[in-house]
């Protein structure tokens, strides 16, 4: 019986550069309160949401992540031409084949680098890292480019009291390579599919195309409305404030560490009142700067996390080499959680 050979890759990896990018035009909540009845101070005090960025038609997903990924290659210090791989997480990219990853690795200038896009809502970017650390290790890869990137602009029901005011657009990318010492520590991740109702899809796409309207849901106006996320609010949140800071306690017995080992957390950019709950169940002392870019970037799923790593470490609220507890959860319900070393 003939042995194959072992693989041969880096004895661990590490985050070596991030980069992002946010839309240019910033939606206040005014705009939000245009088609909704609320106010300003109940989104504020509900979600913490202010302002959040909107793409217009020239800021693609594709485009988008070109933009992140290019800036976090320069942080990195290589030449797009040594990435291996590109993993790209999002669920708002609408054509169903080919996968966006395959665009963004062209015209980034990979050497046919092996591309692929992921659909784990909130919680991709978590997924996309792990697959990453993982192509490094076995060595199918040198460089891994992870890229979280969404327009859920395009997946907003404007007229949705309970997610009008949620979502925004962005990209956020990081260059994953080899390392000499552990930086990027075990994943604890999984799913919940029996509560895959607590956010959703309105309706399949496949249903715009029966004809018959009367299941479908209608605006205001009586014409059908495009298919857009939806939540059950109050379960989702109990589900991230005592569920996942179990996961979060998990990553950090998992990595070794305990809370006050940590200098920065970096949770999913969910709800303000969920990232500060979960910072009072983990007990996480003073020092440890918590991110909380959803004030003005909004909750962009996939992009939130090396969105708000990428502002951070850009404003000097966090430094390279500090020790940071990532946690994504999401649409599924999936999660992931790791201990990352900042780049």
């Amino acid at each position: 019986m003939a042995k194959i050979k072992p693989s041969k890759g880096a004895p661990y990896a590490r985050i070596l550069g991030v980069g992002g990018y946010r839309p240019t035009r910033v939606v206040p909540n005014e705009v939000i309160l245009e088609t909704i009845d609320s106010s300003d101070e109940w989104i504020r005090s509900r979600s913490g949401i202010e302002t959040r960025h909107w793409a217009s038609p020239e800021e693609t997903v594709a485009a988008m992540s070109i933009e992140a990924s290019g800036k976090a290659i320069a942080d990195a210090g290589i030449d797009a031409s040594q990435i291996g791989a590109v993993v790209v997480s999002t669920v708002s990219h609408f054509s169903q084949t080919p996968a966006v990853a395959t665009e963004i690795a062209d015209k980034l200038g990979t050497e046919k680098a092996a591309a692929f896009d992921i659909s784990a809502g909130c919680a991709g970017f978590g997924y996309g890292l792990t697959l990453a650390k993982g192509m490094i290790v076995e060595g199918s890869a040198e460089y891994v480019l992870v890229i979280g990137v969404e327009r859920l602009s395009d997946l907003t029901d404007l007229e949705d009291r309970a997610t009008a005011f949620l979502f925004g657009d962005g990209a956020g990318a990081v260059v994953v390579g080899p390392s000499q010492e552990p930086a990027i520590g075990p994943t604890v991740w999984g799913s919940e599919g029996d509560k895959s109702e607590t956010i959703k899809q309105t309706v399949p796409w496949d249903r715009l195309r029966i004809g018959d309207v009367s299941e479908l849901p209608l605006d205001s106006q009586g014409n059908i409305k495009f298919p857009a996320i939806t939540q059950e609010g109050q379960a989702v949140f109990r589900w991230a404030v005592f569920e996942m800071a179990k996961v979060a306690q998990q990553a950090l017995d998992a990595a070794g560490i305990s809370a006050d080992d940590l200098d920065v957390f970096i949770p999913h950019q969910a709800n303000v009142r969920i990232i500060d709950s979960m910072v009072k169940t983990l007990k996480l002392p003073e020092h440890v700067t918590v991110a909380r870019d959803i004030r003005t970037t909004g909750n962009t799923s996939a992009a939130s996390i090396p969105l708000a790593m990428e502002r951070l470490l850009a404003t000097g609220e966090a430094k390279s080499g500090d020790t940071a507890l990532v946690i994504g959860f999401g649409a599924g319900l999936v999660y992931a959680a790791t201990v990352v070393t900042l780049p």
